[in-house]
C-alpha cells in the first residue's frame, strides 16, 4: 500500500524527514549558498558575486534562515568597516551529498529535455 502524505495526519512540520529537509534547504537560493560554502568561508560580497541573481535583501534573508537552522555559522569581526564571514556548520557540511544528488538528478533531467546545464553549482570543482 502506498503511503501518501496527504492521507497521513502525522506528516506535519517535522514528523516527515522530507518535509524537514525541504524546509531547511528549500529556499530560492539556499542550496546555492550552501554549495558555495562547501569548501570555503566567504563574506557577503563574495557570496553575492557567486550568486548574482539573488538580490542583497533575498541573500540576507536566506543567510539568516540558514543560520537559524544551524546550517551555517556567521562570524562578525569587531572592525571598521564591519567584517562578517559565513561558513558551513558541521550540520551544514553533512548536506553536501544531498546537494550533489540534486545536481546530478537535475542535470540528467535537463539534458534529457534538451536544456543546457549552466549554473554556479559545478560539482566537479568541489570534489
Amino acid at each position: 500500500m502506498k503511503n501518501d502524505c496527504n492521507d497521513c495526519n502525522d506528516c506535519n512540520e517535522y514528523n516527515c524527514p522530507v518535509v524537514a529537509t525541504i524546509d531547511m534547504i528549500g529556499g530560492k537560493y539556499k542550496s546555492l549558498i550552501l554549495w558555495q560554502l562547501t569548501d570555503a568561508t566567504l563574506r557577503f560580497g563574495e557570496l553575492h558575486k557567486q550568486i548574482p541573481q539573488a538580490t542583497p535583501k533575498m541573500l540576507t534573508q536566506q543567510l539568516r534562515e540558514l543560520e537559524e537552522d544551524n546550517l551555517i555559522l556567521r562570524t562578525v569581526y569587531p572592525v571598521v568597516p564591519p567584517k562578517v564571514e559565513y561558513k558551513l556548520s558541521v550540520l551544514g557540511k553533512s548536506i553536501k551529498p544531498i546537494l550533489e544528488a540534486m545536481y546530478y538528478w537535475g542535470a540528467e533531467y535537463m539534458q534529457n529535455n534538451g536544456m543546457t546545464v549552466s549554473c554556479c553549482m559545478d560539482v566537479h570543482s568541489k570534489k
